[in-house]
């Protein structure tokens, strides 16, 4: 494992963590990543909401605990909208902390990154942000985003460091908000190690011992393309589709009768279900990642993914079937793999060879270097300022 330069002390503010899991694959990310920059010897800490998911009332008293040898403040939560929580200890909390080396911004909108960002600029703490595929306004209230990106929100990637996006549609989409290409960063997501875990029990979830299995994992929610995957059960009369993971009440309606499978989230990936399934689905309108296809490739699992997913970029070809977002290819794509079992065996060994090869470990050597571009970035822009008065 590398080691460059001397151990940094990081500051990482989100609106949610481990093990909020119902918030999608950005805490799973924070979680792989921060402890990762801890084994290398680096400081990391966290300050949070008491968030859990979107029917738990969030705590209203802080606690301070350790998680993979990373410290994460829970801060009070009185008030939340949503997966937005209200954190009033805050400034309390920051001016508690030692002062860090960079801060990490990790989420966009939402009082914990907005407040943090703000207390980095008046301390003159270079911070880097990542706006986990939040960055161009879609879906809820488009209008206001635009107005609050124009009014509160947008100088937060203007005074960054340095800006992580995972994927180049990310990138696109930050560069068409006004920021300098050369101030972002592909980081990309890692992908888990292959794993042979025992599949899950088919009986238990009462599907036939000879139906196929399409599996969808993340929020049930507008924008995911879940509707195409129903569709597609009218071309595939012997599968089921299991969906797992939170109902974010955007009103998505479901069909399909008994061969609609809902499943809660569970409290990590859910490796069973993707041992399980024949076929994993990613057929979301957009994604800055989808970390759902990576861990799916790990499992040995085939894996169909729309081309706006960040992840696409990150396959060779045979190791995932990337198809347009259009509603006809995605149905005849999972029809395609379903009916097509040698198929469905080249992109499953494909999908491991992918995930051996976008290893943690090389993100957070990517993570390392995009830290130390910032902190290098804020010292010459310091040296310039008092050069200059």
């Amino acid at each position: 494992m590398r080691v460059q330069g001397a151990p940094l002390r990081i500051l990482f503010a989100a609106p949610a963590w481990w093990p909020a899991t119902a918030f999608g694959g950005p805490v799973s990310v924070a979680r792989e990543l921060t402890s990762r920059l801890a084994e290398r010897g680096h400081t990391v800490e966290v300050v949070t909401t008491t968030l859990v998911d979107l029917q738990t009332r969030a705590s209203r008293r802080s606690r301070t605990e350790v998680h993979d040898g990373v410290s994460v403040s829970y801060l009070a939560t009185p008030v939340r909208y949503r997966w937005m929580g209200v954190t009033p200890t805050l400034p309390l909390a920051l001016r508690r902390l030692e002062r860090p080396d960079v801060v990490h911004v990790f989420g966009f909108r939402d009082p914990v990154t907005t407040g943090t960002a703000s207390w980095a600029r008046l301390r003159g703490v270079p911070y880097v942000f990542e706006p986990l595929g939040m960055f161009r306004p879609r879906l809820r209230k488009v209008a206001l985003k635009r107005a609050l990106d124009w009014s509160l929100f947008g100088g937060i990637a203007a005074s960054a460091d340095a800006v992580v996006v995972a994927s180049r549609t990310e990138r696109d989409d930050v560069v068409r908000g006004g920021v300098p290409g050369e101030r972002i960063h592909v980081r990309g997501n890692g992908f888990p190690a292959p794993f042979d875990d025992a599949p899950a029990d088919r009986h238990a979830l009462g599907i036939p011992s000879t139906a196929p299995i399409v599996l969808y994992v993340g929020r049930i929610a507008a924008g995911k393309g879940i509707e195409h995957l129903v569709a597609a059960l009218d071309r595939l009369p012997d599968a089921h589709l299991l969906l797992v993971g939170p109902d974010d009440r955007h009103g998505v309606r479901l069909g399909g009768g008994e061969r609609v499978h809902v499943l809660p989230p569970t409290d990590g990936p859910p490796r069973a279900l993707y041992r399980l399934a024949d076929l994993v689905v990613l057929p979301s309108e957009g994604e800055s990642f989808g970390m759902t296809a990576a861990e799916a490739a790990a499992a040995g699992t085939a894996v169909v993914v729309t081309d706006r997913c960040g992840v696409a970029d990150f396959f060779e070809p045979g190791e995932a079937l990337v198809v347009p977002y259009d509603p006809p290819a995605l149905v005849a794509a999972v029809q395609r793999v379903i009916s097509d079992t040698t198929l469905r065996a080249v992109l499953a060994a494909g999908g491991r060879a992918a995930a051996e090869r976008s290893s943690w470990d090389r993100v957070a050597d990517r993570q390392e270097d995009v830290y130390r571009v910032a902190v290098a970035s804020r010292t010459a822009s310091t040296r310039l300022s008092t050069e200059g008065a």
